[in-house]
């Protein structure tokens, strides 16, 4: 039996753990809120670990899955940390939406003690951790990878080799940048048509039956801003921070880049008006604001 064990039970974090609690794995479970573990392990019938070192100790596979790379680097040091736990051979897999250089380094850091190391962002949402659907974007040995694969088959749908360490974090960021790109140019084409007298609802028809289409217009517009819900599923913090990767990732490898670093610098701004807790469509209501039209 593979012992897992799975630290951050977020929004995304805990179905993806929910789905290691079954028979094949032997589940241990770390939050940075305890009573959030402990209600975890009562509820699947696992282990609530105290520190992050005590759910790794022993484990197979410790998997991450935080806000950011920092995060996770600030979990490794300390008598609590993953280092004092993780033991020669285990395989640390981070699922956060990290940044490529700071897993380059972790990495590292891990290899010096013989242990391995995979950057294994998801894609999906919440909806897609529910029911197990994820799309697993993977850094790393191939090798280490395919001893991996029962535990990315748990939670994920389609698991992808994208190259060496820091691959699967530089892919997430840059798929997270055409989100945001999509989300403003559709809200800045929609205000521009509403003041040209065609309404939203029939733009969105034309648009996706044409070659401008995308997941925002097929899904997060209708469902979102025509109905006015703007439902909180997906921080707009986050966007930001992963924005902020994937324009970093641009200028590391020196790429022209000016619609990458004006959005991230859009999205910035809108994350300080908007606040923490606002959810990453809302920012078409910075739009609507600036031209004195709602989309409708």
């Amino acid at each position: 039996m593979t012992t897992v064990a799975f630290l951050g039970l977020g929004a995304i974090g805990t179905p993806m753990a929910r789905h290691l609690a079954v028979p094949e794995f032997s589940l241990s479970v770390w939050n940075r809120t305890p009573a959030k573990a402990k209600a975890f392990a009562t509820e699947f019938a696992v282990r609530a670990a105290a520190t992050a070192a005590e759910a790794a100790s022993g484990a197979d596979i410790v998997i991450t899955c935080l806000p950011s790379s920092r995060e996770v680097e600030g979990l490794l040091d300390g008598p609590d940390g993953l280092l004092a736990g993780l033991t020669k051979g285990s395989v640390l897999v981070d699922c956060t939406s990290g940044d490529p250089a700071t897993s380059r380094r972790i990495a590292a850091r891990l290899a010096e003690r013989g242990i391995g190391f995979l950057d294994a962002p998801v894609s999906g949402g919440v909806a897609g951790a529910e029911i197990a659907t994820l799309t697993v974007m993977v850094g790393g040995d191939a090798a280490m990878l395919a001893r991996v694969m029962p535990v990315f088959d748990a939670f994920g749908e389609k698991i992808v080799h994208c190259g060496p360490v820091g691959a699967g974090h530089a892919l997430k960021a840059i798929n997270q940048a055409m989100l945001a790109i999509h989300i403003w140019s559709l809200g800045e084409g929609l205000v521009a048509l509403e003041k040209a007298g065609v309404s939203a609802a029939v733009a969105l028809e034309v648009i996706n039956a044409s070659s401008g289409r995308s997941n925002s217009s097929q899904n997060l517009f209708p469902q979102r801003v025509l109905t006015r819900a703007f439902p909180r599923t997906f921080r707009l913090a986050l966007l930001d921070k992963d924005l902020g990767i994937a324009a970093q990732v641009a200028r590391e490898h020196k790429v022209p880049s000016p619609l990458l670093q004006l959005t991230a610098e859009l999205f910035a701004a809108a994350h300080h008006e908007l606040g923490e807790e606002a959810d990453h469509v809302e920012v078409v209501k910075i739009i609507e604001h600036q031209a004195g039209v709602e989309i409708t």
